[in-house]
């Protein structure tokens, strides 16, 4: 895993969530040597078309950089209303449908919750480290990969 490239795409909208998220992230890939680039996107429903402009920026040749794999961190907090059904449904299918149609090892960390309290336990690297989780989740989806021949040993 050395050596490797993910891009970590994070919604800066509960920043000191996804501060949370990013930091248990970061420790996992460095863990295992893999480098990473951060894109700011304002709210988890653009998380999706951020990973899509990577992939197309790749497929256009208007980069060098080529990505292993992808992690997503954000939440979204339940409101008054049902913006906060909305947002997540699309935000959620919205990457599950990339990784299904680009083939892509992607680790989800968004945290959909009732409150703050609970964002903030499931965010924390020291607690439950959601954005650990999604790192090694997109670790494992590379290692697969590898295991089933789309990308060399």
């Amino acid at each position: 895993m050395s050596g490797m490239r993910i891009l970590i795409v994070e919604s800066r909208f509960y920043e000191e969530i996804t501060d949370n998220l990013v930091k248990g992230a970061v420790k996992e890939l460095a863990a295992v040597g893999a480098g990473y680039k951060r894109v700011i996107v304002p709210g988890i429903l653009e998380l999706p078309a951020a990973v899509r402009f990577a992939i197309r920026s790749m497929e256009l040749r208007a980069t060098d950089e080529r990505y292993a794999g992808y992690i997503a961190l954000g939440c979204a907090i339940k409101g008054e209303t049902d913006h906060y059904d909305h947002v997540c449904r699309e935000a959620m299918s919205g990457l599950q449908n990339m990784a299904l149609e680009y083939t892509l090892a992607l680790g989800n960390g968004i945290l959909t919750v009732r409150n703050r309290a609970q964002a903030m336990e499931r965010s924390s690297p020291e607690r439950r480290n959601f954005g650990g989780q999604a790192a090694r989740a997109c670790l494992r989806m590379i290692e697969i990969k590898r295991e089933l021949s789309l990308i060399p040993k």
